[in-house]
C-alpha cells in the first residue's frame, strides 16, 4: 500500500488497522497537522486530497485527517501543509496570512491554510465586487470553507482579511494545474495488522458477499462518526469494510419519479450536484456540521448511524424518502418512516448496507428546515424540525413533517399532520398546530436543552413556518 503525500510516494508500512490518517502523517515527520480534538471540531488537522470532481478532473478537498483511517489513502493523494509551499517560497495563502497577522501561537495555522487552499483552488470560484452577503469576499471566497476551522488566539478578522485579500492561481501554478487530470482510482485494499482488518472492496458485489461471510463486520464510509469511536471511545473491532468509493454507491440521478442519492455521496457532492433542485435540502447543508465535515459525512452514513439528533433524517421523513437496502440475496426499499426501530437501532439485517436513499416526486411546494442549537452553525441540533406542505387554494392538501431530537429515533409528526391536512392555511391552524407540535415525541432534558424548551422549540418552529409561508405569498401577490 501506498499514498502519493506533497507529490512523492510513500508506502504505507507498519500501520495500525485504526491508525488514523493523521497519526501516520505525524510519525512521517509531517507534522504540520496537528490534533487539536481528535473528533473534527477543531480543522487543526486538516488536510487536502484530490478528488474526482464529476467532470473527468478532480478537486483539492479540505478533510480532517485526525477521522480518516490511514489505510483508506490507498493509492490516493493528499497535501499537507508542508506541501504548498514551492522550492522555498510561500504558497498565496500562506503569505496573505502572513501579512494580514493570522497567524499567533501557531497551532491552527496549517489547518487554515489546508481549507484556505482547498478554497482557493475552487473551480467555481467567481469574483463579485459586491457580495449580497458577509460570509463571501469580493473575490468569491465562501468563508464556510473555513467554518471547521478553530483559532483560539488571534481572532478571525485577520484571516478574514488574508482569505478575502486572495487572487487566482497563477498560470504556473502546479496544485491548479492537477485539476485538470482525473483523481486516483480507489484502490482494492485488504489490510491485517495486529489490531484488526482494514478491507475496501473492488465493488458492491465484493462488499455484499464480504458482509455475507462477516455479517458483524463495521461499514464506514466517511467516517466521520467512527472515527470518533475510534480516538475518543478507543473502539476497536476485528474488521472494519470501507464503502466511501464503492462506484455503485457514488450516484446520483434524478428522473420525473424520483431523485435517488448513492450512500457514499458527501454531502458536499450532494449539495453541488443537486444545485438548489431540492429546496429543503438546499437548507439542511449548509448547517450540517462544518465544510471539513460534509466533505467526508455521506446522506448513507447519517441515516446509518440511527442517531436521533442527526441532521439529514428530520428532512428526508419530511420528504417521503426510502431508503434502498442491499445485500448478497438482493435488494429491498423500506420507507424511512418505518426505518428506525429504537435508539440507533434500525430494520437494517446483518449483511445489508445502504445502497442509496430515494427520494418521491414531485416534491412539496412549501418546505422549511429549523435547526435549534447553541451555535448558527457546526453545532449539534437541540431538536431539529422539517416542513414539507402542499397549499391547494389556501387548504393545505398535504403535510409531512419530520423531527430529530425529540425521541429515541427520527420520526414523523403524524398528529399534527393530519391535524392540518384539510384545513385552510391561516394563523388559527397555525396555533391549533403549534400547540399539537409541542406534544409530539418524548422529548427529555440533557445537557443540550430541557423538555420543556424542546416542546417550547417545536411549538414555535410551526409558527415560524407559517408566518415564512404567509411572507412568501404576499411577496407573490
Amino acid at each position: 500500500m501506498d499514498v502519493t503525500v506533497n507529490g512523492e510516494r510513500r508506502a504505507l508500512a507498519g500501520l495500525r488497522a485504526h491508525e488514523n490518517a493523521l497519526d501516520w502523517l505525524r510519525s512521517n515527520r509531517l507534522t504540520g497537522s496537528k490534533e487539536g480534538c481528535a473528533e473534527g471540531e477543531c480543522g487543526a488537522c486538516a488536510v487536502m486530497v484530490a478528488q474526482p470532481d464529476g467532470n473527468g478532473g478532480s478537486t483539492w478537498t479540505s478533510v480532517n485527517s485526525c477521522l480518516i483511517p490511514a489505510a483508506s489513502l490507498d493509492g490516493q493523494e493528499i497535501v499537507t501543509s508542508e506541501g504548498l509551499a514551492t522550492d522555498g517560497d510561500l504558497h498565496p495563502v500562506q503569505e496573505k496570512l502572513a501579512e494580514a497577522g493570522g497567524s499567533q501561537c501557531g497551532y491552527c495555522t496549517p489547518g487554515f491554510a489546508c481549507s484556505m487552499a482547498a478554497e482557493y483552488y475552487r473551480a467555481d470560484r467567481t469574483p463579485c465586487e459586491h457580495p449580497a452577503d458577509g460570509e463571501h469576499g469580493a473575490n468569491g471566497f465562501d468563508l464556510h470553507a473555513l467554518s471547521g476551522n478553530l483559532c483560539r488566539c488571534t481572532g478571525y478578522r485577520p484571516i478574514r482579511d488574508a482569505a478575502y485579500g486572495l487572487g487566482s492561481p497563477d498560470a504556473d501554478d502546479a496544485l491548479a494545474a492537477r485539476r485538470a487530470t482525473p483523481a486516483p482510482e480507489p484502490a482494492a485494499t485488504d489490510y491485517v495488522a495486529e489490531d484488526g482488518r482494514f478491507v475496501r472492496p473492488t465493488g458492491l458485489t465484493d462488499a455484499l458477499a464480504l458482509l455475507a461471510q462477516e455479517p458483524n463486520a463495521v461499514v464506514v464510509s466517511g467516517s466521520t462518526d467512527w472515527g470518533v469511536d475510534v480516538n475518543i471511545k478507543g473502539t476497536r473491532v476485528p474488521l472494519v469494510v470501507a464503502i466511501d468509493r464503492l462506484p455503485e454507491l457514488r450516484t446520483l440521478t434524478m428522473d420525473d419519479v424520483a431523485v435517488e442519492i448513492g450512500a457514499a455521496v458527501t454531502l458536499s457532492e450532494a449539495e453541488r450536484y443537486l444545485g438548489g433542485r431540492v429546496p429543503l435540502l438546499e437548507q439542511v447543508f449548509p448547517q450540517f456540521a462544518s465544510r471539513l465535515i460534509r466533505n467526508r459525512a455521506t446522506i448513507g452514513g447519517n441515516v446509518g448511524t440511527g442517531s436521533p439528533i442527526g441532521d439529514m433524517p428530520p428532512a428526508l421523513l419530511a420528504l417521503d424518502a426510502s431508503v434502498v437496502l442491499a445485500s448478497a440475496r438482493g435488494e429491498r426499499e423500506v420507507p424511512l418512516a418505518e426505518y428506525f426501530t429504537g435508539y440507533r437501532q434500525t430494520v437494517r439485517d446483518d449483511g445489508e448496507l445502504i445502497r442509496a436513499i430515494r427520494i418521491p416526486l414531485p416534491l412539496a411546494r412549501e418546505t422549511a428546515f429549523h435547526k435549534i442549537a447553541k451555535r448558527r452553525f457546526d453545532d449539534i441540533s437541540s431538536v431539529a424540525v422539517a416542513f414539507a406542505v402542499d397549499v391547494d387554494n389556501g387548504v393545505i392538501a398535504r403535510a409531512r413533517i419530520g423531527l430529530g431530537g425529540v425521541a429515541a429515533t427520527p420520526i414523523r409528526g403524524l398528529k399534527t399532520e393530519a391535524l392540518l391536512e384539510g384545513r385552510p392555511w391561516t394563523a388559527e391552524t397555525a396555533r391549533d398546530a403549534a400547540a399539537s407540535l409541542a406534544s409530539e415525541g418524548t422529548p427529555m432534558s440533557d445537557h443540550r436543552a430541557s423538555s420543556e424548551y424542546r416542546s417550547i422549540m417545536l411549538s414555535q418552529a410551526v409558527l415560524k413556518f407559517f408566518a415564512q409561508t404567509a411572507e412568501r405569498e404576499e411577496v407573490g401577490a
